[in-house]
C-alpha cells in the first residue's frame, strides 16, 4: 500500500504541475496580440484550437488530481482530513472552483467564439464586426485563464504546506507573488519566464 500511496502522491503533484494550461494560454494569447488586431482565418483558427483542446487537458489534469488526492486521503490520514486540516479543505476549494471556471470557459464561453468564427472563412476578408463582437468574450476568457493560474499557484503553494507550515507571513507574500506573477502573464509575453 505504500507504493500506491507514494505514486498516488506523485500523480497528484505532477498533474497540478501540468494543469499550468493558464499560463500557456495567456502566452498563447499575448504572442496573437502581436500579431495586430485584423483576424486571419489560418492564425486565429490555430490559436483557437489549441486553447480549446487545452481545456480536455486541463479536466483530465483536474481530476486526475482528485482521484489521486482521494487515494492519498484514504490511505493516509482518512478522507475526514479535508474537514480537520483547513490547508486540505482549501485546497479543495480551489480545485473545485477550478473545475467550475473551467467547465464556464469550455462549454459557455468557448462556444461562443467558435460560433462567431464560423463565419471567418480561408482566402476570405473576415466580416468587418467580427473582431468587435470576439473581443468580450476573449477578454472574458483571458480574465478568467489569469484567475485560473493564479488559483493554480495558490493551490501549490498550500499543497506543499499541507503537513508543515511556512510561516503566516511567507504564505501571504507568496500569494501576493503568485497574484503579481499571474498579473503579468495577462498583461506579458513574460519573454524571459520570472523577468
Amino acid at each position: 500500500m505504500e507504493h500506491i500511496y507514494n505514486i498516488a502522491k506523485f500523480v497528484h503533484v505532477i498533474s497540478f504541475v501540468f494543469m499550468s494550461i493558464p499560463l500557456f494560454n495567456l502566452i498563447i494569447v499575448n504572442e496573437r496580440a502581436l500579431m495586430g488586431p485584423s483576424l486571419n482565418y489560418e492564425t486565429d483558427r490555430y490559436f483557437e484550437n489549441i486553447i480549446k483542446r487545452g481545456a480536455i487537458r486541463c479536466f483530465v489534469f483536474q481530476w486526475t488530481v482528485f482521484i489521486s488526492g482521494v487515494i492519498i486521503l484514504t490511505l493516509g490520514p482518512g478522507l475526514t482530513a479535508i474537514w480537520t486540516n483547513w490547508v486540505l479543505t482549501v485546497k479543495t476549494l480551489i480545485l473545485l472552483l477550478l473545475m467550475s471556471l473551467l467547465s464556464y470557459v469550455h462549454f459557455s464561453v468557448q462556444p461562443k467564439i467558435e460560433k462567431l468564427l464560423v463565419s471567418l472563412s480561408p482566402g476570405q476578408p473576415a466580416p468587418e464586426d467580427l473582431s468587435v463582437k470576439l473581443v468580450p468574450f476573449r477578454v472574458q476568457r483571458k480574465k478568467l485563464a489569469t484567475i485560473c493560474l493564479f488559483l493554480v499557484i495558490t493551490a501549490i503553494i498550500f499543497g506543499v504546506q499541507t503537513y508543515n507550515r511556512f510561516h503566516p507571513f511567507v504564505s501571504i507574500a507568496l500569494i501576493f507573488l503568485a497574484a503579481g506573477f499571474s498579473h503579468r502573464a495577462n498583461k506579458s509575453l513574460i519573454r524571459f519566464g520570472w523577468f
